[in-house]
């Protein structure tokens, strides 16, 4: 499913934002015997379940203030993981260390997120650091291919999942979206600054009133990697949540690229994809 991951150094810096995904990486480095130690992100990571962990709190646009804690605490290897509402650039407040990368900075934030996360990941570089992937950390937590619930997609579904990548192939040198949402063959709805979640809060709008007429139980939610996108960051990610939101939109399952998809608490995911008779299929890359 994975490559063979390059040997990590102890301790490995998880730059956290919000959800889950932050503490199951730092769990399976902590399985490997890999001491994590979080840089949570005021306002995105949770401070009860960062306390599980060795933590220190950093803010965005605080470049100076991160690079010395990681050198601090003896990281060389950092990864980004979790989830974070992009600022503005006036609502930052820079610190000395941000404001002489000043020029690095902004020409980071002229684009979309992809953009933003590679920027700064090279930014970090430039500074001695190396930046890791969750292939590299935590390979585990990545989609397997096949299907993983015991429903499976009939042949309309499999037409559907073909024509959600052919879209997603060309949408991804602008940056858009990782997701999309087809039921017979249409194109209902393409994941923008909303997310998946409400993209798929989108899709069962739309259906309430009548505008997809198509019955509940069809349709797929796909998910991919943006084309040329660094890998090692912003990787599509699906969860519990994501299935309650297929449901809730009345499509019949959720189709990833295998090895390239986060799954969070997948046994939960399994489980609740299950109860509700939804798909969750990795696809070969």
């Amino acid at each position: 499913m994975t490559s063979a991951a390059p040997s990590l150094s102890s301790p490995v810096g998880v730059i956290a934002g919000g959800g889950a995904m932050p503490f199951a990486v730092a769990d399976s480095l902590v399985a490997r015997g890999i001491t994590p130690v979080l840089f949570a992100l005021r306002g995105a990571c949770d401070p009860a379940r960062a306390q599980r962990f060795r933590h220190r709190w950093i803010s965005v646009g605080q470049l100076g203030r991160a690079t010395r804690l990681f050198r601090d605490e003896g990281c060389r290897d950092l990864i980004f993981i979790g989830t974070l509402v992009r600022p503005a650039l006036s609502e930052i407040r820079l610190d000395w260390g941000t404001l002489r990368l000043l020029g690095h900075v902004v020409r980071a934030f002229r684009g979309g997120d992809d953009h933003l996360l590679s920027s700064v990941g090279r930014i970090l570089e430039q500074q001695g650091f190396r930046m890791v992937g969750i292939k590299d950390v935590a390979p585990d937590l990545l989609m397997p291919e096949g299907a993983v619930t015991r429903a499976a997609p009939d042949s309309t579904a499999l037409a559907d999942i073909a024509r959600g990548r052919g879209v997603l192939d060309a949408l991804g040198p602008f940056d858009i979206g990782q997701a999309a949402v087809v039921i017979d063959g249409h194109v209902v709805a393409v994941e923008d600054i909303e997310g998946t979640d409400g993209l798929l809060a989108r899709v069962a709008r739309l259906r309430a009133e009548g505008r997809i007429r198509a019955k509940a139980g069809r349709g797929v939610l796909v998910k991919a990697p943006k084309s040329r996108q660094d890998l090692r960051f912003d990787l599509p990610t699906i969860g519990p949540r994501t299935v309650e939101g297929a449901a809730a939109a009345g499509i019949a399952g959720i189709a990833v690229i295998a090895g390239n998809t986060l799954a969070a608490e997948p046994q939960a995911l399994v489980e609740a994809a299950d109860a509700r008779g939804l798909f969750v299929i990795g696809l070969a890359g």
